[in-house]
């Protein structure tokens, strides 16, 4: 095996397939990143739960298979000098070499790799930047907590060219829908994945125009959801559990509307929770076209800012997690932000808007659990 490839081409594709390793594998040689040389190159990483791999354009001397530690792999690609970089299969050990930096790799043992799963049947095709941008509007709100993995997954549910993200770790909700070009016009299915794989995906695959998603067939034992680009692939096996139900509880109708700049807001929320901490809610006094915003009370540290809003409805004292508001407020992607409110003890729902006086984007909804507090 011999080949020679260009340093930024491999420095992607390596950080691409070492996102997929164990860092505590059942098996040594899933620390591993195979190198399979033939008309092209295929690397290809997995921690059995999910596999990654890349295709590499390069200049083929000779054809072969390795396993290499891929870690180490990925770092020595990233400290190399900016010059084309051979490989070299020497019996047991793979050369290194970029102008007159050299390492000697040691392998393991191929036939002790795993097979892994194949990529599942095309589902459809989706724009990179709006997939991107629309997992990363969701993944925020998916929980932490892998004692409940149902939770730490994004829920996917395709409806013919429809697709619905979903994500909660019941303190909040955050809900994407958008369109996408389905290979079967009538197809209808839903899928759990893990929202740090999804967000991985959504990442790596944006520099090509479009993702390609593929799912098992709903009668398969094996549930998979592929992830495609040009040159890159991502296969995870799914989430076992049903995601809760999520629809009913975002009202249809609401009882004040807030609507505010998002730039002024943020910039407020985060001076005035410099006294709050996970336990001490931030609180928000909506009226009269004034937004006041208070945190700390009694004897600890305690901050006040005011801001002119538009309002429509009554008055409205309600407190949030600081860090929660932020998120779903730096997820909206729009320079204003509309709260629509059912109550001081119910969630609020935000919406984003491109213009003040404009209809509310509909698309993307993110749900706030309000907190209790001591007036």
């Amino acid at each position: 095996m011999k080949f020679v490839v260009e340093r930024e081409e491999l420095v992607d594709a390596v950080n691409w397939v070492a996102r997929s390793l164990s860092t505590r594998p059942i098996k040594t040689e899933l620390l591993g990143i195979m190198i399979d040389v033939d008309t092209s190159i295929t690397l290809t990483g997995s921690d059995l739960e999910t596999s990654t791999k890349a295709i590499l354009k390069a200049d083929i001397t000779s054809k072969g298979k390795v396993l290499v530690p891929g870690r180490l792999l990925a770092e020595i690609a990233r400290s190399l000098p900016n010059k084309p970089i051979s490989f070299v299969l020497d019996g047991t050990r793979v050369l290194v070499t970029a102008g007159s930096a050299k390492f000697t790799l040691p392998t393991l043992t191929v036939s002790e790799y795993p097979t892994l799963p194949e990529l599942p049947e095309t589902a459809g095709l989706i724009a990179s930047d709006v997939f991107a941008s629309a997992v990363n509007q969701v993944a925020i709100a998916a929980g932490r907590d892998d004692s409940l993995p149902t939770l730490t997954g994004v829920h996917i549910e395709i409806n013919k060219n429809h697709i619905t993200l979903a994500a909660t770790d019941r303190y909040r909700l955050a809900v994407r829908e958008l369109s996408w070009q389905a290979k079967n016009a009538d197809i209808e299915s839903t899928t759990l994945v893990r929202a740090r794989t999804l967000t991985d995906a959504a990442k790596s695959l944006t520099g090509s125009d479009q993702v390609t998603i593929a799912l098992s067939p709903t009668t398969s034992h094996e549930r998979l959801v592929g992830f495609v680009s040009e040159l890159k692939t991502m296969t995870s096996r799914t989430l076992d559990g049903s995601f809760p139900p999520f629809k009913h509880l975002l009202p249809s109708e609401s009882s004040s509307q807030a609507v505010v700049d998002v730039a002024t807001l943020l910039d407020s929320v985060r001076r005035v929770a410099l006294v709050t901490d996970k336990t001490v809610p931030l609180r928000l006094n909506f009226e009269n076209n004034k937004l006041q915003l208070e945190a700390g009370t009694g004897e600890d540290a305690q901050a006040t800012e005011e801001l002119d809003i538009q309002y429509n409805g009554e008055a409205i004292n309600i407190a949030f997690n600081p860090q929660y508001l932020t998120d779903g407020l730096q997820a909206l992607n729009t320079p204003f932000v509309q709260f629509d409110f059912t109550g001081a003890s119910k969630p609020a729902v935000l919406s984003g808007k491109h213009e003040a006086n404009g209809s509310k984007d509909e698309s993307y909804k993110y749900l706030l659990m309000p907190m209790r507090y001591s007036s």
